[in-house]
């Protein structure tokens, strides 16, 4: 048990500082690398990478060549509804994406940051009603301290600008409302595909990314499928680039796997430290300013973290269904 602690310990600490990393290297390329490249092929090129990471590591699993070819043939190839299964999350997060970016198109930007941060307990509702878990009151309350923190920490004071771009608000909290809800189903949802079996997390991975690379290529031809024609499929990429994509590929495996072996809420929290890193880590790098706001939000993530964290009921597997209905199971909250 304490090993499987420590663990768990690993995966996310892990997850936290490459998920940090990953976000100072993708503001230096963003705004200080001259030539940008298009962020639509960078991430269809994540997948593949994920992809073939998942392969070798998958073929180091297994032992073999032959034995490999033999699960890709069965569990990949030979299994199209599985393949379905796995295109679900892709396809959702595509969703959640599209939403996100009209959310942003017709909402401020403060706006967007605090109410884009009801994906926290969002997922954790999901989690309750998709996976037959219960949360204590503590747990509740760490969640939405936490989702008050992070707001906090990335909140910036509203500037105004000679620009009137038109916007619609409506549209915009329903966009919102759609991406909060993709982001807590496809997450739950894939951790109850993972721990719903005894197929590999690997196997799961692949069948996961194949079809994601579908979707990211679907949204190149969509977004930039003129600009990539004229002037290539990577144009703007430097090695600090490919430095970003490595870190996205890495932590996307990461992430899989903390998924596995902890759960949705919990890579909440991860992702959660890894914004107060990562903007620590900007102070040094960008000259940028902490302020109260920051001080006082990263008090609230470090607070949450540790209380949601305190000794409970293992939450980490998949319960089998029990008497109690979803709405008993709420009703303890």
């Amino acid at each position: 048990e304490n090993v499987s602690l420590l663990f768990k310990l690993y995966c996310l600490t892990v997850m936290t500082l490459v998920a940090a990393t990953y976000t100072v290297a993708l503001r230096y390329t963003r705004t200080v690398e001259t030539e940008l490249y298009f962020s639509t092929t960078a991430v269809c090129i994540t997948e593949v990478i994920k992809l073939f990471l998942s392969v070798g590591i998958l073929a180091k699993e297994t032992g073999s060549l032959a034995r490999l070819i033999t699960s890709l043939k069965e569990n990949v190839f030979g299994s199209p509804t599985e393949l379905l299964k796995l295109s679900v999350p892709s396809l959702v997060y595509a969703l959640q994406n599209n939403m996100a970016f009209v959310a942003l198109s017709n909402l401020d930007a403060a706006v967007y940051q605090v109410t884009y941060q009801l994906k926290i307990p969002c997922t954790a509702l999901c989690t309750v009603l998709m996976l037959n878990r219960t949360l204590s009151k503590l747990q509740w309350f760490s969640v939405f301290m936490l989702c008050g923190g992070v707001t906090l920490v990335q909140w910036k004071p509203a500037q105004a600008t000679k620009v009137q771009v038109e916007q619609n608000p409506w549209l915009g909290f329903g966009a919102i409302a759609v991406a909060v809800l993709c982001s807590g189903f496809a997450g739950v949802y894939f951790e109850k595909v993972l721990k719903s079996s005894d197929t590999s997390l690997w196997v799961r991975n692949i069948q996961m990314y194949l079809s994601g690379i579908v979707v990211t290529l679907f949204g190149v031809y969509m977004s930039d499928g003129a600009q990539v024609l004229e002037k290539g499929f990577f144009y703007g990429y430097t090695y600090y680039v490919w430095f970003v994509i490595f870190l996205a590929s890495v932590g996307g495996l990461y992430t899989s796997v903390v998924v596995k072996y902890t759960d949705n809420i919990m890579k909440g929290f991860s992702a959660a430290a890894a914004i107060v890193l990562s903007t620590v880590a900007s102070v040094v790098l960008f000259g940028l300013q902490i302020t109260v706001t920051f001080s006082l939000g990263a008090l609230l993530v470090c607070v949450s973290i540790y209380l949601y964290g305190l000794p409970r009921q293992d939450t980490t597997k998949i319960q089998p269904s029990e008497a109690k209905s979803s709405k008993e199971r709420l009703a303890t909250v």
